[in-house]
């Protein structure tokens, strides 16, 4: 539903205003997106399914810090999974076009794979 004619002044009289009372914030914000944030998490899981692969391999010094590793790493690995899956089919696209062997462009054909097959096209 669009906005109204007073409702879009008044928005813009708020975005005008911040931009002049912060403008480092409206910066901020302006650069992050959906798709950044997305992929700064998975970078995140992604570093903590390794320091449970670490906690893992400390077995022969104490079963309970490999029984964590293992919880980490399967929190991870499901953390890593959803994130995937909310991935926009156009961020996967673009993702899939930076490179055959890039770190994003096998996340994206992985994206691809956890959203299973695309509905036929009706018409």
């Amino acid at each position: 539903m669009p906005l109204s004619d007073h409702e879009q002044h008044i928005l813009d009289e708020i975005e005008r205003r911040l931009a002049e009372e912060d403008p480092r914030l409206v910066e901020a914000v302006s650069r992050t997106s959906l798709y950044t944030h997305l992929a700064r998490r998975i970078r995140w899981a992604s570093l903590a399914f390794l320091a449970g692969f670490v906690m893992l391999m400390l077995f022969p010094v104490s079963l309970w810090i490999a029984v964590g590793g293992f919880g980490v790493m399967l929190v991870s690995s499901l953390l890593v999974y959803r994130y995937l899956k909310q991935l926009g089919k156009e961020q996967v696209r673009a993702l899939q076009q930076s490179g055959r062997f890039s770190i994003a462009s096998i996340l994206a054909r992985l994206s691809g794979r956890f959203r299973g097959p695309t509905p036929p096209a009706a018409g």
